[in-house]
């Protein structure tokens, strides 16, 4: 089982453990309004409405019960298994310890915060092979993929640092004290259902309040305080929770998160694979991995490859894989697979899954090797924009054919 991963503000950690219990009280309260006082006590008892109060209690525990059951799966995910990004292991021991140092300054008022760490500028830095067994992946201007200075490593495509957890996180959103803790990749979904279903409950609520009340208005009794508490309470809630489901079906179908539209208006930088004979071009430069020195840059192919201990090996070039650095326009998610395939990344892929709370969403699945999340059409559309041929076969088989072939040329020179 996963270690927790707790946020580092007291402040939040509090809300965190007490909002849980402000939520069960409020449910108490509910149910005892809608169930025990406007249901039983007076449409079924006073009013003989058996018909109506039996409707009302069927769909006031349906959507209890989904409801409840995707707040516990978001409550537990977010508790257990945030997302975080793992810290590499020869490093995990140093880094740990630092990072307890710094949380016990910080819990002292101490002052002096940690410097910023550049990027690894070491050529076999580790976690680098991560990114260009790959074909695609976010990187910076000069081809190497996004630091975090915080953790130490690079980033994965989609990952963010979060100051509460202090750690990166995968397709992070937003740290939500009323589900416990950091919503991302892998409770988004979750999350999504529990929004919409307590967004139907709180109708539910205020149907019996409302219904409860022309009742009492049509027979000329007084004002309850019990359906005006629940018409107060259901609005209130209801508002809120089916706000909150919207924005989260905006974000799904269009493949986004926070984050994202936070930066929306910015530009991001794309390594995208091209064939290792592709000519150079000024339209755009190049990255050789594994590195060996600075960046590549249009103009620069024939010149002598070195390392820090010499020319490079036969066998060294022959693993090499050539990246075309390409930059997308402001607002271009590269991402947006299209409404259906958005919504099948996050929500799965059969109607069960859209409704319960069952398994984490397939975005969370990493191990294609092309790229870390699947990109959408935008990728072709930046090859046509700039001029980037494609590769010569597909993804891995493509990667063979193309060291076989530069194989044979060796050869026979």
């Amino acid at each position: 089982m996963s270690r927790p991963h707790h946020s580092s503000r007291s402040g939040t950690r509090w809300a965190v453990r007490i909002i849980p219990l402000f939520i069960v009280g409020i449910l108490a309260v509910a149910t005892y309004a809608v169930v025990g006082r406007l249901c039983i006590s007076y449409l079924y008892k006073k009013k003989g409405q058996d018909g109506v109060v039996t409707a009302f209690l069927v769909l006031y525990f349906l959507f209890f019960l989904l409801m409840a059951a995707a707040y516990l799966r978001t409550f537990f995910t977010v508790q257990l298994n945030p997302g975080v990004v793992p810290l590499a292991p020869e490093d995990q021991t140093e880094r740990e310890a630092a990072e307890k140092v710094r949380k016990r300054h910080k819990r002292n008022r101490d002052v002096e915060e940690r410097a910023y760490v550049p990027p690894d500028p070491n050529p076999d830095s580790p976690g680098l092979e991560a990114f260009y067994s790959k074909d695609v992946f976010i990187c910076e201007v000069d081809g190497r993929p996004k630091w975090c200075s915080e953790c130490q490593q690079w980033k994965p495509d989609r990952s963010h640092h979060s100051s509460d957890l202090g750690r990166c996180v995968r397709k992070m959103d937003h740290f939500c004290p009323w589900v416990g803790g950091m919503v991302s990749e892998t409770s988004f979904n979750f999350f999504t259902q529990f929004c919409f279903y307590c967004g139907l409950f709180c109708a539910v609520g205020l149907a019996v309040g409302a219904y409860s009340f022309q009742q009492h208005h049509k027979d000329g009794d007084p004002t309850d305080g019990w359906a005006l508490a629940t018409i107060v309470l259901a609005c209130v809630f209801g508002t809120f929770a089916f706000g909150m489901a919207l924005t989260s079906f905006r974000f799904i179908l269009s493949n986004t998160t926070n984050v994202d539209m936070l930066k929306r208006s910015s530009t991001l930088t794309v390594a995208v694979r091209i064939p290792h004979s592709t000519p150079p071009s000024d339209k755009y430069p190049v990255i050789v991995y594994p590195l060996r020195g600075p960046p590549r840059r249009p103009g620069s192919e024939g010149q002598q490859l070195h390392n820090n201990h010499g020319p490079i090996s036969a066998r060294d070039q022959l693993a090499e894989r050539k990246f075309a650095i390409l930059r997308t326009k402001p607002r271009e998610n590269p991402w947006n697979l299209g409404a259906k395939e958005n919504w099948k990344s996050v929500m799965g892929d059969n109607f069960l899954e859209w409704m319960l709370p069952i398994r984490h969403s397939p975005c969370c699945n990493h191990e294609n090797m092309e790229s870390d999340y699947k990109f959408g059409p935008l990728i072709a559309k930046l090859r046509k924009r700039y001029g980037v041929p494609e590769l010569e076969a597909p993804s891995r088989g493509g990667h063979g054919i193309e060291l076989q072939e530069r194989g044979s040329r060796r050869a026979s020179d």
